[in-house]
Parts: structure tokens; sequence; C-alpha cells
């Protein structure tokens, strides 16, 4: 009787570390700290252990049909996957609009190498993407993110599975990394095409300057200036950004 308690205790700690893995470790939450995969692994472990301590899931018929269990494993990796996408998708608009800026701004012709992925990047993207990172944890968000899938078991329990994929909620995600990116970047675009507008209007009255050299350097003074300034006003955009991805979690988990 011990020994069958010990099988359904690992059986349901695997179900929810699938779900856990997908989750934690394919979003920037984890990799963009820069843990090793093994510190990664071990935290997935025991925050699953510790979740699975308080359900109450039967999942008996595991140990009867191993057939069962592989498809409740890639339920779990298809679950996972879906509520990953929508932390991707809020992280995905800051990186949209930092490539916005750096187009406007001229950085799009250099990059950088983003410590996380080792990876080119663009400059302002990666920077905004690090913002967004510290933000999301000042505002707690690890913690709503523990929250939310400690909610997802209880909406569906360990090797359920969803019904069927919410196919709108998914594309609703699309939306919202183009909407928040333009949020995000409008100052500063704003502001580059009246500049861009102004040197136009200055080479049909100066033939001579060369709006090419002058243009550049005062975009980038302006459009960094102007970053600078709507920094204020980026945090709450951020606030509200990952405020959505837990509501949009509700709707997936609502199904």
């Amino acid at each position: 009787m011990a020994l069958s308690a010990e099988v359904t205790w690992l059986i349901t700690t695997l179900l929810v570390s699938v779900r856990l893995g997908v989750v934690l470790v394919a979003t920037p939450i984890l990799s963009t700290l820069g843990l090793p995969r093994r510190v990664r692994l071990l935290v997935v472990l025991a925050l699953a252990a510790t979740l699975t301590a308080g359900m109450g899931t039967d999942v008996s018929w595991a140990q009867r049909d191993p057939a069962a269990l592989v498809l409740a494993v890639v339920n779990e990796v298809l679950l996972g996957s879906v509520l990953a996408f929508a932390v991707l998708a809020a992280f995905a608009a800051v990186q949209f609009a930092g490539r916005i800026m750096d187009i406007q701004l001229g950085f799009g012709v250099a990059g950088m190498i983003d410590p996380a992925t080792r990876n080119h990047a663009p400059l302002l993207g990666t920077i905004l993407n690090l913002a967004a990172l510290l933000t999301f944890f000042l505002v707690g968000g690890h913690r709503l993110i523990l929250r939310g899938l400690a909610f997802s078991f209880e909406r569906v329990a360990p090797g359920a599975g969803l019904g069927s994929v919410p196919a709108a909620a998914v594309i609703e995600q699309f939306g919202t990394v183009f909407l928040y990116g333009l949020v995000l970047a409008s100052p500063v675009m704003t502001v580059v095409l009246l500049v861009d507008m102004a040197m136009a209007m200055m080479a049909r009255t100066l033939p001579q300057l060369n709006v090419f050299i002058v243009g550049l350097p005062l975009k980038i003074l302006v459009g960094l200036t102007v970053l600078a300034i709507s920094v204020g006003l980026i945090a709450p955009a951020l606030e509200s950004l990952f405020a959505g991805l837990f509501t949009n979690w509700q709707g997936i988990l609502a199904r």
C-alpha cells in the first residue's frame, strides 16, 4: 500500500513538473536569469513536489495503462505550451517595440549579444526586455505566475488536458503583441516622425545641408531623450500588459 502511494505521488509530480517546466523553462522568467539547466530543473521539480503535496488527484489509472500516462504527458505539454505562449507574447511585445525604435533611430544596422540567449538582438529591444523582466518581478509577477499555475491545476487536473485548444485566445495574443508594442514605441515614433518631416523641409530650403549626416545623430539624440522622458509611462503599460496575461490564462482555463 505504501509503495502504491509513492508511485501515485511520483506520477502526479511528473505530470505537474511537465506543465511547470514548459511554462517556466520555455519563457524568459528563468532563462533570462542565466541559471544553469540543472538549477532550473531542480527549481521546477521542487515547485512540482510542493504543489503535489496539496493535491488529492487520483492518477491510479496511470499505473494500469502506460499508454494513458504517455497521452497525459502529451496533454500537459500542450497545455503548458498554451500557457507559456501568453507569457512569451507579453515579452515579445516589448521586443517588438524595441525593434521598431531601433529601426527608426538607425540602431537596426547594428546589434548586440543578448546575455540570455547569446544571440544577436536589437539594442533597445534587449534593454527594454531586461526592463520588462525587472518590472515583472517588481510588481510581483512571479507570485502571480505561481498562483496562476496553481489555479490551472484546480481547473484542469494533472493529466486531464484541455478538451480543445482555444484557438481564439491564442490568436488574441498576436494582437496583444502589436498593440502593446505600438503603445510602448509610439512616443519615440511620433517625435522621430516629426524630426524626419523637419529635416525634409530643411533639405528643400537648404539643399547644401547634408541631411543624412545631420539627421541620424539628431534622431538618435531626440529619440533617446524622449524614451528617457517617457519611462514613467512605460511602467504602467507593462503592468497592464502583465495583468492581461493572467486574464488570458483565466479565459483559457475556463473552457
